[in-house]
């Protein structure tokens, strides 16, 4: 065999990527077609080259290639590189897979050539981050402190912003596709619309700001994540994750549940720095998912999203349509505020005379006392449950909800003689009322006056009775409305949720949506395909680890919905039908260059 020159050994001593001829995989022309045509329906590659239209320079490999490539890199490696992407174009492609993204018919021949290739990919990468970026700045070195906050400050103003939404908007639609898919195909038929909403780190390469040569991160924008109360944090991004999820049906305790019906999928990613735009993040999810016409059920959040202002996170979730599950801090607990004279307890609204020790049962109760309840705090939320105002009706277009009384209705739960004297009953049926009551009979015990607490109004009103006018509207009107902002009311707002807190609902709401949120991360963050390692995806910035990150998460969207489809019917998830535009043989494939030789395609006009 003949050696080769000394100039082309050097090359490839050079070469990065290096070719690893051991571990080359043939990728048959099905998975490439499936893969374009996700990307194709998310309409990423066509906005990009719009965006990138009237650029100078040479227009190089156009984007769809890029994210091609670096999605079938997910796909066979778990790794967003663009080392792998290189590999998997070059030298794992068949000749009509090649043909529809432009790729030489023959691999690179020589180090040299390789070398050229894989730049090409690289400076592909770069036109699409640069075109995206509200603060463009070198990524390859660390800025003295103040000209990366004058470019970490860029995107926070209005000009900043906008790229940030549109850039978010480009990731997430095509998180979103792979949603669609299981939505046309009725796989998400059983989904009800519960959704859990969460936060998790993504670190970064970078090393964060150093104080000694007051020099700045590589990533100006990344920041400390804390989870879970701890006090060390991970330098990199925060990714608002949104997750399919469902609540436990009542039932005994142990009862074994059936499979899951519908793929527990990811319902979309906003990647930003931590602890900022917390509330405004999840929002923007939601909203791009009930574009999609999904229902809309419970959303679970913990604590972090609690303490949001209102106005930027429970106050538009309520107007989406969405039911609230939340949680709160130890200081947070027992009393929370008031609202047209019912008070606030633990996000609920009950009779202004609650006895006290019951609405302060978890008065700054701490996370171990809730967690593992004792008997005695289980009985008092047990004894506050008839209290509690009842739900009159749903909430409308704009998040009102209509609540009563817990002594009005047909099927009261308390007595209450201030309702006795404005509102008296009227006996359902003419006659006297029955003097037996059938005892072995569960339904007729609880129904019965005398299984009901009595509310204990103050002496004086014993004595000088108020009007109708004089008294509280929850008490003197047949039913108060609480709108979705509690007309300004800061804490209603805020704490109001629609499942009462510790109880058995709760628990059935809350805790399985939360577990969902753990499964997903736990199914991202795994060991084929880690969106927590910053070395499967090394490109710098906010840009392109927001673009890496969607594309990990589609992979992982799939992934679950194969598995779970072949999971419950044997089946396996075939290719998404061609329609204009989308197929993988479609014209926008077919006008790519078939032969390429190692320079620029023509520019796209």
């Amino acid at each position: 065999m003949r050696a080769r020159p000394e100039s082309d050994q050097l090359a490839a001593r050079a070469l990065r990527p290096r070719v690893r001829p051991g571990r080359l995989t043939e990728i048959p022309d099905s998975k490439v077609g499936q893969l374009l045509a996700v990307l194709d329906r998310s309409g990423l590659p066509g906005q990009l080259e719009d965006i990138l239209a009237g650029r100078p320079g040479p227009s190089g490999i156009r984007p769809r290639t890029v994210l091609a490539g670096l999605m079938l890199a997910v796909y066979y490696t778990g790794r967003a590189t663009i080392a792998d992407a290189w590999r998997v174009l070059h030298f794992g492609l068949r000749p009509t897979a090649r043909a529809w993204l432009g790729i030489p018919e023959q691999a690179p021949a020589t180090a040299r050539e390789g070398i050229a290739a894989s730049r090409r990919l690289y400076r592909g990468l770069d036109r699409i981050t640069s075109a995206l970026d509200p603060a463009r700045c070198d990524r390859r070195r660390r800025l003295p402190q103040a000209d990366a906050n004058a470019h970490a400050a860029a995107w926070k103003d209005k000009a900043g912003r906008t790229a940030a939404d549109r850039l978010q908007r480009l990731a997430n639609d095509l998180v979103l596709t792979t949603v669609q898919l299981a939505q046309e195909r009725g796989h998400l038929r059983a989904w009800r619309g519960d959704v859990g909403v969460d936060a998790t780190a993504i670190p970064v390469m970078a090393k964060p700001d150093s104080e000694h040569s007051d020099s700045a991160s590589v990533e100006i924008t990344a920041g400390w994540h804390f989870s879970g109360g701890s006090d060390k944090g991970i330098f990199g991004y925060s990714a608002t994750l949104l997750v399919a999820a469902h609540t436990r049906p009542p039932g005994p305790a142990g009862k074994t549940q059936g499979l899951v019906e519908y793929p527990q999928l990811c319902l979309g990613l906003v990647l930003d720095t931590p602890t900022v735009r917390t509330g405004p993040n999840a929002i923007t999810l939601l909203r791009h998912l009930t574009e999609l016409g999904l229902p809309t059920g419970t959303c679970a959040a913990d604590r972090a999203y609690t303490g949001c202002a209102p106005a930027n996170f429970q106050i538009p979730a309520r107007r989406l349509g969405y039911r609230l599950a939340l949680d709160y801090k130890a200081e947070d607990r027992g009393v929370q505020g008031s609202w047209q004279g019912a008070v606030l307890v633990d996000g609920s609204l009950a009779c202004p005379h609650i006895p006290a020790a019951l609405a302060n049962a978890t008065h700054r109760a701490n996370d171990k006392a809730v967690r593992l309840r004792s008997d005695e705090l289980n009985q008092a939320i047990a004894q506050r449950e008839p209290y509690f105002l009842k739900l009159k009706q749903n909430a409308d277009a704009r998040g009102t909800i209509r609540l009563q009384c817990p002594a009005a209705g047909p099927s009261p739960s308390v007595n209450c003689p201030r309702r006795d004297r404005l509102r008296p009953h009227s006996p359902r049926t003419p006659g006297p009322p029955q003097a037996v009551i059938k005892l072995g009979d569960t339904r007729t015990r609880a129904s019965h006056p005398a299984a009901r607490p009595t509310i204990q109004l103050p002496e004086n009103e014993w004595l000088a009775p108020k009007t109708k006018e004089e008294l509280p509207s929850v008490c003197g009107a047949s039913a108060i409305s609480v709108p979705a902002d509690a007309g300004g009311d800061l804490k209603t707002a805020k704490f109001r949720q629609d499942s009462r807190y510790l109880s058995s609902v709760w628990d059935r709401t809350y805790k399985p949506i939360r577990s969902h949120n753990e499964g997903i991360n736990g199914r991202l963050k795994s060991a084929e395909m880690d969106i927590g390692s910053p070395k499967h995806r090394r490109a710098p910035g906010q840009v392109a680890q927001t673009l890496l990150i969607a594309i990990m998460i589609s992979i992982g969207n799939l992934d679950i919905l194969e598995s779970w489809l072949f999971r419950s019917t044997g089946e396996h998830l075939t290719d998404i039908d061609d329609e204009p535009g989308y197929g993988p043989l479609s014209p926008a494939c077919e006008s790519q260059p078939r032969h390429n030789a190692g320079r620029h395609p023509p520019p796209t006009h």
